[in-house]
């Protein structure tokens, strides 16, 4: 049999002199994160918890990663052993593939294996339990280790409790211990020399998501004006590597993986944009039934870091509409078992009139860019002292061009809403229902509010009068647009009639 070779290739970013001749990382990110989920406190570690990646919060990051290594690499024919450190801490070992690009038939991997169990004082002191170490220069038997401290049995057989770790010395380092999480392997090489490989895996512990940070600006009157709109990829990386100068592809699709329990089985969907005029910016593709998002240039993306990345150029001026809305039967849902017969279901009312921001993702607005699903922060100048305050956000799902986007910022300080029962019948096989909605202004502008009910009785409803024009939205859910003058009230009345 041939003498096995260890052959240590050297850190992913460093490589290993006359052996590592060249690098090529490739990272492509897949998300799971919901927009603005992810605790402020995950973006940095905890202080005084230990490094280490095994329990600890940086396996619950919503997302993977595959990374791919493409490197030339010294191997000899035949028979070697090669090591591979400063891979991703988080890696699952089950995805880790070696190949040979230069001769794939005749190299083959005889055996894979993932060294995690790491060097530490710990380790190494749980490895020399009942054996001689040294402590301030004397041979000692270490019995146990508890507590911060040791237990040592002296040459005279007394047993002394020594606190902590200071003046120890171990005869030598437990070859079984790993100062890196490191893949190896067995190869077998038909040919010597220079082969160009590749490494990949994947790896848990990092993710990405979409980040849009918005700026309103009132028009002439209250119910319009204009929205400038930059957008930012936010990427999160506790995977324990970092990766220098890495292509970077982030994926956007509803990619299944089978999940094990206790852990994040959502994958928020993404969509298309378009911004190849930027060689150096992000430049989208269709893939199988996905979309990658390519980087045009090298990134760095350090472990333990949070790094945002720019989507596409900032968009000024795209006009908007405030829109206020009253849904006096928010809380009241059909459950589609059966009709809901009780007189007094949804009849509760709240006083409260969402604001909206809306506006077209079309070209004519200067948009027109498909926009993955993300977070979008509003902000407003105050021009009293130049400031700009926050005034709401909201999280959008992903929204192809010429669709419209609505954002919630809040509710309303100055317009009210009240909606009741007027009037209820019921037969053996019908509902007949009135409602009443009134709504006030107390601002000193006009404003446009639409009252959204919801026919939440039973799936065949038919409106039989109304005070107002309206529009069906689906089969359960109306609009009625109403135009409301400064300290004005507005009543809103119908009919509507379920049968079944």
């Amino acid at each position: 049999m041939n003498t096995i070779k260890a052959l240590t290739i050297a850190a992913t970013l460093l490589g290993m002199s006359g052996l590592a001749l060249a690098d090529d990382t490739a990272l492509t990110i897949y998300s799971t994160a919901a927009p603005g989920a992810i605790p402020a406190e995950w973006y940095r570690p905890v202080p005084g918890q230990s490094q280490g990646y095994g329990y600890n919060r940086y396996n619950q990051i919503p997302g993977y990663a595959v990374i791919r290594q493409d490197r030339t690499l010294e191997i000899d024919k035949g028979l070697s052993e090669l090591k591979f450190t400063d891979v991703a801490a988080l890696l699952d070992p089950t995805t880790v593939r070696f190949s040979s690009l230069t001769d794939p038939d005749g190299t083959s991997v005889l055996e894979q294996s993932y060294r995690f169990d790491l060097l530490s004082m710990g380790r190494m002191l749980e490895r020399y339990i009942d054996q001689t170490i040294i402590h301030n220069g004397q041979e000692v038997t270490l019995m146990s280790t508890a507590a911060g401290g040791m237990l040592l049995q002296l040459d005279d057989g007394r047993v002394q409790f020594q606190q902590g770790y200071s003046g120890v010395v171990f005869p030598s380092l437990d070859e079984s211990l790993v100062t890196k999480p490191t893949l190896m392997w067995q190869v077998d090489a038909n040919k010597g020399g220079e082969h160009e490989t590749r490494v990949s895996y994947q790896t848990t512990g990092i993710t990405w998501w979409a980040d849009y940070n918005l700026v309103y600006t009132e028009g002439k009157d209250a119910n319009h004006g204009t929205i400038d709109i930059g957008a930012w990829v936010s990427i999160l990386n506790q995977s324990g590597g970092s990766y220098e100068d890495a292509k970077l592809k982030l994926v956007a699709g509803d990619v299944h993986r089978a999940q094990p329990q206790n852990q994040y089985a959502r994958f928020e969907g993404m969509s298309r944009m378009d911004t190849a005029g930027k060689s150096a910016g992000f430049v989208e593709k269709s893939f199988f039934e996905y979309h990658l998002y390519t980087l045009g240039r090298p990134t760095t993306i350090p472990d333990r870091s949070t790094k945002q990345i720019e989507l596409f150029e900032a968009v000024n001026g795209v006009p908007t509409e405030k829109i206020m809305m009253y849904d006096g039967t928010a809380q009241a849902r059909w459950n589609g078992n059966a009709a809901m017969m009780d007189q007094n279901w949804g009849v509760q009312s709240n006083s409260k009139v969402a604001v909206f921001l809306r506006f077209d993702n079309t070209e004519e607005n200067g948009m027109g860019i498909p926009l993955p699903s993300g977070r979008m922060r509003v902000n407003q100048l105050d021009e009293a002292d130049g400031a700009y305050e926050f005034i709401g956000e909201e999280v959008i799902d992903h929204t192809p061009q010429g669709e419209t986007i609505m954002i919630k910022l809040g509710n309303a300080f100055d317009v009210v809403g009240e909606r009741r029962q007027v009037s209820f019948e019921r037969g053996k096989r019908w509902i007949t229902e009135t409602i009443e909605v009134k709504l006030r202004n107390r601002k000193d502008v006009p404003v446009d509010v639409v009252v959204q009910e919801r026919l939440y009785r039973w799936s065949n409803a038919d409106i039989q009068k109304i005070s107002h024009d309206y529009e069906m939205l689906d089969a359960r859910t109306m609009h009625v647009p109403v135009t409301l003058e400064p300290d004005e009230e507005g009543i809103v009345t119908y009919t509507v009639h379920y049968s079944w």
